[in-house]
């Protein structure tokens, strides 16, 4: 440990406070104190390189100090900082709301920018609620979500996306949400996995599909069908995350488990927000995870990686039907919320660019065959001892693991140059959508090695 490092943590350990991460953690481990990024590495204050197996986060899909959004982000900040959008407007967030519109087949769409993944979350479930507010009918403001979801940690989030291990001191504050038990393909019977472990998955594209594909009649969907017919009249919306619970452990569930809700809340009148926060912008091997069922939600939350990750900005993408409702005349339905920052030039600059490069380099199809090739060589760890529900949706390959072993892998990953953060007996990989093949094989190959030589 050199004098800069030790003087680093020293100061981190007597001011900072870190995010999801345990006091003894910080107190007795040399943690990294990363000071630059390069594509797929971070390097920490010892010139140590690690490969940022996570995308920090789930967002840098892009890699690390990508010189056209590090240009952008220059560009723009010396031309306008930041400019609220409350009756005005600016040309980067103009541009990227086109941007976006246009990245769906129906573009009628209306776009309220916010500053993070949560932010974005909360001004969905409230226009949601409005929603039915401003057409009359102000009975249906309930929000429908599956068990252990996941939608971010502010408290309208928490309420939607409830995770009992992170957020039970503050149940008392969260308002009721109905809940249906959630799909995963890793413990369907059906799926002749059962929970067993896997050596060898049959790879569809983009997604892990069931040694019987046709054997799936989504028996798991029966939950969410009942409480729909039971409530449907008290239901403003069900919000799910497209095909993947990420949060939750990486449960993934097929494109015909999302076709079904979205017709059924079709048929019953019932808003449908998609979650893409995690999973959108190319994740999935698609543009959005929810394109894979072929339906077309009626709110898309978007966050983490719609800059890159460089700077924090996500958004709601509403439909046109759904906006037009909130018109002041001849009542006033104006929707009362917003961000001091939603919509910051620089952010805007800097996923307009993102935008750019992903048209640009196809990353949505380097993507999809990216995560075949992931998926492919991921299935071998199905023969090591311990390991079960190898599983894998474009570029999210994850495993479970011995739960009291989890810690020591980590370590030993870090050690040898991997970054990981596993969740509970969840590990997972989420690179960078434009990793390079041999990286991610190698890590891979170290990831089989660590797991042989701890369990």
């Amino acid at each position: 440990m050199n004098a800069r490092s030790k003087k680093y943590r020293a100061l981190d350990r007597k001011f900072l406070w870190h995010p999801y991460s345990a006091h003894s953690a910080i107190a007795k481990n040399d943690f990294p104190v990363i000071v630059r990024g390069r594509g797929p590495y971070l390097f920490d204050c010892e010139g140590r390189r690690y490969f940022d197996a996570i995308s920090s986060w789930w967002c840098c899909n892009l890699g690390h100090n990508h010189p056209r959004i590090v240009k952008a982000i220059r560009n723009q900040a010396k031309k306008l900082q930041h400019s609220i959008l409350g009756n005005m407007s600016h040309p980067p967030a103009i541009e990227l709301a086109e941007m976006i519109g246009n990245l769906f087949p129906k573009k009628r769409r209306k776009i309220f920018f916010s500053s993070d993944g949560a932010s974005a979350m909360e001004a969905a479930i409230k226009i949601a609620v409005q929603y039915w507010h401003n057409i009359g009918n102000p009975k249906r403001c309930r929000l429908l979500s599956f068990k252990n979801a996941y939608h971010g940690d502010t408290l309208g989030a928490v309420s939607a996306g409830y995770l009992p291990h992170f957020h039970q001191p503050f149940k008392p504050l969260l308002f009721p949400v109905l809940r249906a038990a959630a799909p995963f393909c890793g413990e369907c019977s059906r799926s002749g996995r059962g929970g067993t472990g896997l050596s060898r998955p049959t790879i569809g594209k983009n997604r892990l599909t069931s040694d019987e594909p046709d054997s799936c009649d989504c028996q798991c969907f029966q939950s969410m069908q009942e409480t729909i017919e039971k409530y449907s009249g008290e239901i403003a919306a069900v919000i799910v995350e497209p095909l993947c619970q990420c949060a939750a452990g990486m449960k993934i569930y097929p494109p015909a488990y999302l076709k079904k809700l979205a017709q059924l809340c079709r048929a019953h009148g019932i808003l449908l927000i998609a979650d893409e926060i995690a999973v959108g912008f190319g994740r999935t091997g698609t543009m959005f995870a929810f394109e894979q069922a072929g339906i077309d939600p009626d709110i898309v939350c978007v966050g983490k990686s719609l800059a890159g990750g460089y700077l924090p900005i996500s958004a709601a993408i509403v439909k046109e039907n759904i906006y037009s409702t909130f018109s002041d005349a001849p009542h006033d339905h104006t929707f009362y919320h917003g961000h001091t920052f939603a919509g910051n030039p620089i952010a805007a600059a800097a996923a307009i660019e993102t935008l750019k490069i992903y048209g640009e380099e196809n990353i949505v199809g380097l993507a999809g065959r990216k995560g075949e090739m992931l998926a492919d060589k991921m299935s071998f760890l199905g023969e090591v001892k311990g390991v079960r529900n190898v599983r894998h949706l474009g570029m999210i390959a994850a495993f479970d693991f011995q739960a009291e072993k989890i810690p020591d892998i980590r370590k030993k990953m870090l050690e040898a140059g991997a970054l990981i953060r596993p969740l509970g007996n969840t590990i997972y990989l989420m690179p960078p959508l434009n990793t390079p093949d041999n990286l991610l094989g190698q890590t891979i190959e170290l990831l089989e090695k660590t797991l042989e030589d701890v369990k």
